[in-house]
């Protein structure tokens, strides 16, 4: 499964507000391209967890039916993204001896090995197994130890778990549209692939992902990840504070949210106004833009309270010389930064997906992070796992249901 020239990588990001697909081309030098995308408003979710099964297949019918046109090709195979409170992520630590003094790709499937090898509930399973170091007789910092000399290795990894039954449910929704899924990915790992330089990982940066349903943290130091969390509040929480303190229909809210919403009051004119629709008929009214960003203000501020509290519970506070990177939709918003960098205290900068050809402009947008980062994902670790194993188990399983047809017949 390397990338072979032409070879179409799809990111499916399914979301609580929108469901959206990403179809990405491999170049010969390994760059993308982004040739089509398809988008479609997200129902049967519910805080970055699927609660409806048919209403989130037909979300994901429409958006990858956009996508396959715009692409001009059809989709079998996704990564898909994963979110939710369920989600938890720990460090663990593993410890083999060498075998033969020097170190072979199969001592470090080892050592990884032995690092997983942790009491994981029933009900949860391992998404993630990500290499923070290697350490070789006592030298820590190791990137890639394959090839070096050695006795004793040791691996930091950083493990996302995550409830079975979500990951069952995004991986069934997949299927019953009719979509092989080669991986599952952490949604703010995803995003991290499309919107934080190297540079910003290695000294140390927080990303915070704010969708509808959920805000997504992840936090590098030293390039490596050390800690992922996911936080149960997200945009749609402002709309429903809009819609029950304007009382107004909550599609209403949302467009309200959209146009003149901004987080922090104090940016806003004290004189404009905005008109506000009714519930049951009645007719619209006409309030002050404040008092829409004085609803919004708080709720941001809360979000953004929550993420200084995580970030201070992950105890690399003080490690995060490139400070924080927000993304995702619910980010769009004006005076998000400004407010975030008051409520954090430390230095934050939007982030916007970039390292890809293609449609640019079209998802040059915190709301695509996840969808693009699921494609620069999918695209690097392409030739891992997933594919071939399963591909094989079918092709034994069909094989060996032959055998006992025939046996049958004979």
């Amino acid at each position: 499964m390397g990338n072979k020239k032409g070879e179409l990588v799809v990111g499916l990001d399914i979301g609580t507000t929108k469901i959206c697909a990403i179809v990405g081309e491999v170049g010969a030098d390994g760059s993308i391209d982004i040739i089509g995308i398809g988008s479609h408003p997200s129902k049967g979710l519910r805080k970055g967890v699927v609660i409806n099964i048919d209403s989130t297949v037909q979300s994901i019918k429409k958006a990858i039916e956009e996508a396959e046109l715009m692409a001009g090709c059809e989709i079998t195979t996704v990564y898909a993204g994963i979110a939710g409170g369920h989600i938890k992520g720990f460090n663990s630590h593993g410890v083999v001896a060498v075998k033969d003094k020097e170190i072979v790709p199969a001592d470090v499937d080892r050592v990884i090995d032995a690092a997983k090898a942790v009491a994981i509930p029933m009900d949860r399973e391992v998404i993630h197994i990500l290499p923070q170091e290697f350490i070789v007789d006592e030298q820590d910092g190791i990137r890639e130890p394959v090839g070096m000399s050695g006795v004793r290795l040791e691996a930091q990894v950083h493990i996302v778990t995550g409830a079975v039954s979500s990951a069952q449910n995004i991986i069934k929704c997949a299927n019953r549209t009719g979509l092989n899924v080669a991986d599952i990915v952490l949604e703010q790992l995803a995003s991290s692939e499309s919107v934080l330089t190297d540079d910003e990982k290695d000294l140390g940066v927080a990303l915070v992902d704010m969708g509808g349903g959920t805000t997504d943290i992840a936090i590098f130091s030293e390039g490596a990840i050390v800690h992922t969390s996911v936080l149960a509040v997200g945009g749609n929480h402002l709309t429903n504070d809009i819609a029950v303190g304007l009382r107004t229909p909550t599609h209403e809210a949302e467009r309200i949210k959209q146009k003149y919403g901004v987080a922090m009051a104090s940016m806003v004119d004290r004189e404009e106004t905005i008109e506000v629709p009714s519930v049951g008929g009645r007719n619209s009214r006409v309030l002050s833009r404040q008092i829409l960003c004085e609803i919004i203000e708080p709720r941001v501020e809360e979000i953004f309270m929550l993420v200084q509290r995580e970030i201070e519970k992950s105890g690399y506070q003080d490690l995060l010389a490139s400070g924080v990177a927000i993304t995702g939709g619910a980010t769009l918003l004006e005076g998000m930064t400004e407010l975030a960098e008051d409520v954090i205290g430390l230095p934050v900068r939007r982030g916007l997906p970039s390292g890809i050809g293609g449609l640019i402009d079209v998802v040059k947008s915190p709301k695509y992070a996840t969808g693009v980062g699921l494609v620069l994902y999918g695209s690097r670790n392409s030739d891992v796992r997933h594919f071939r194993v399963r591909d094989e188990n079918v092709y034994h399983k069909v094989r060996g249901r032959m055998k006992s047809w025939i046996g049958e017949l004979f």
